[in-house]
């Protein structure tokens, strides 16, 4: 089972000497990937209820620094050789596809291949409002920007006709390494499952139990199957907590990566923690 680090650019990953030990230190633990957060602007007394805290606020405050996930993983891609490069997630439709896609190719080449984009919907309507593009119908928008960007990968002379975004012979240069990067859908909503089902190459309920996190990939699976997609080729990630019981239960139920979150507020209790969490997995038997 492979170990990710979230969400490793904030806190102590804001400074440029964190960020770096950081990242190392996760690769020499043997920690697979490293994912990023995102928010561009978090209004101040904003009334959206943030989904993945009791508090419906965000951890921090409205006034701690969030770097931007592409430039902080370009940064560390440099200091680093195996560690793979996530975003956890980026909030697509506050992006312009043609520009994004020209970001993660950029980096994914630049990163010789690794590169992992998770993409959500987004929850911060004030930030949707204070960036200028619409909160409603952000999940449609989402489907084609995803459909739009891998045209862009793919093709020599990229064409897409959409009802959000279109264009035609859009010749769009470098290439990712494999003319694709995977797409991890993130969110904890059955209408997630569903487009991680539908066109995702991964899927990432940031918030579900044990208890959740089974009707969840019964609905994605579901879905894929009704898309002519294979189930079992969407990889799954999912928080957890690192004990033997724990990471079989989510084993059982397809998980073939977990993420932990970078621990303490200082960059030493952060180091700390990376250690006792690659030791956990090691010693649950299952690294």
């Amino acid at each position: 089972m492979n170990l990710g680090l979230l969400y490793a650019n904030v806190g102590a990953g804001v400074d440029p000497g964190g960020a770096l030990a950081i990242a190392r230190h996760a690769e020499a633990a043997g920690f697979e990937s490293i994912w990023t957060v995102e928010h561009v602007v978090v209004p101040g007394a904003y009334a959206s209820s943030y989904p993945y805290s009791e508090t419906g606020r965000l951890p921090g405050g409205e006034d701690a620094p969030i770097p931007d996930p592409l430039i902080w993983l370009a940064f560390v891609a440099a200091h680093t050789e195996r560690i793979r490069l996530a975003t956890g997630v980026l909030i697509l439709p506050q992006r312009s596809p043609l520009v994004t896609a020209k970001q993660v190719a950029t980096l994914d080449v630049l990163s010789r291949g690794r590169v992992i984009l998770g993409v959500g919907v987004g929850w911060l309507r004030e930030e949707f409002e204070a960036i200028g593009v619409p909160f409603m119908g952000r999940g449609a928008r989402t489907d084609e920007y995803i459909a739009a960007m891998r045209a862009l990968w793919a093709q020599d002379q990229p064409s897409f006709a959409g009802t959000t975004v279109s264009f035609a012979d859009a010749r769009s240069w470098p290439k990712p390494v494999r003319r694709a990067v995977p797409i991890v859908i993130g969110g904890h909503s059955p209408a997630a499952a569903r487009r991680a089902g539908r066109i995702g190459d991964g899927f990432f309920p940031g918030r579900a139990s044990i208890d959740d996190l089974g009707p969840l990939l019964e609905e994605m699976r579901r879905a894929a199957e009704q898309a002519g997609r294979d189930p079992d080729g969407i990889e799954v990630t999912a928080p957890a907590r690192l004990d033997a019981a724990n990471l079989a239960a989510l084993q059982a139920l397809g998980v073939s990566r977990v993420v932990v979150p970078t621990r303490g507020l200082d960059l030493a209790t952060v180091i700390a923690g990376i250690d006792v969490s690659a030791e956990r997995l090691r010693t649950a038997g299952v690294a």
